[in-house]
């Protein structure tokens, strides 16, 4: 014969409590459980996050600071070539002013002294005569030169022939004179017309010029100045 051990309401509360308990448990460990993932996940996407823009923020930074630089430099070349512009400027008035006055100091040779002013135009001949090398050859000069340059070729005929041994003959062009506002000095004509010695003042001083610009800039302005600001 069988015997029924049926569980009392008290003993089915009691199991059932139990069970809960346990459920319960279960439930707030599994929930700890994920908590605890979901914070780790979220440090951990935060972390990449944070980094991402750190990142970012690094690069935007590098490339501001970069534009900035740049921006910097630019303004620096500008100015720096502004500057030297002027001071190129200012150096270049300072010497065509120099140049200008020499001008006029020339223009007043003949003036002022006859006699140097003759020996000069003789010497101007002469080194056209030596350059040309030929028995026949023209000069032009101004109208108002017309008595010294024909004294001074006289002058130049005899040195010349005693300079060379031969005899050369030296025509005053007065169909083509210089024009009145030349500084003075005389033109040399040769090869039938077709060689021409510029040996007038205004000539001379350009070549001058040409010639004696790095020294006179170096006088005026101080050593290393043509390599600073004219290469």
């Amino acid at each position: 014969m069988s015997q029924s051990h049926a569980l009392s309401d008290d003993q089915v509360a009691g199991e059932l409590r139990k069970m809960t308990a346990f459920i319960r448990q279960e439930a707030l460990e599994k929930g700890r459980e994920i908590q605890l993932k979901a914070d780790e996940e979220f440090a951990i996407e935060k972390s990449k996050l944070v980094r991402q823009e750190t990142a970012a923020i690094d690069t935007q930074y590098e490339k501001k600071f970069k534009q900035a630089a740049m921006s910097q430099q630019i303004t620096r070349s500008t100015l720096a070539n502004r500057t030297r512009l002027r001071v190129l400027g200012a150096r270049q008035e300072l010497l065509d002013e120099l140049f200008q006055e020499a001008r006029g100091q020339i223009s007043g040779i003949a003036a002022k002294d006859a006699k140097k002013y003759q020996e000069v135009l003789q010497a101007l001949i002469l080194e056209g005569l030596y350059a040309l090398n030929e028995s026949n050859v023209d000069v032009r000069a101004r109208k108002k030169d017309k008595d010294a340059v024909k004294k001074a070729i006289g002058e130049v005929e005899k040195e010349f022939k005693n300079a060379v041994g031969r005899e050369v003959k030296v025509n005053l062009d007065e169909e083509e004179p210089l024009p009145d506002d030349n500084a003075g000095g005389v033109s040399i004509i040769g090869g039938n017309g077709k060689i021409e010695i510029n040996n007038t003042f205004e000539e001379r001083l350009r070549l001058l010029e040409i010639d004696a610009l790095p020294a006179v800039r170096e006088t005026l302005f101080g050593k290393n100045t043509n390599r600073r600001f004219y290469d």
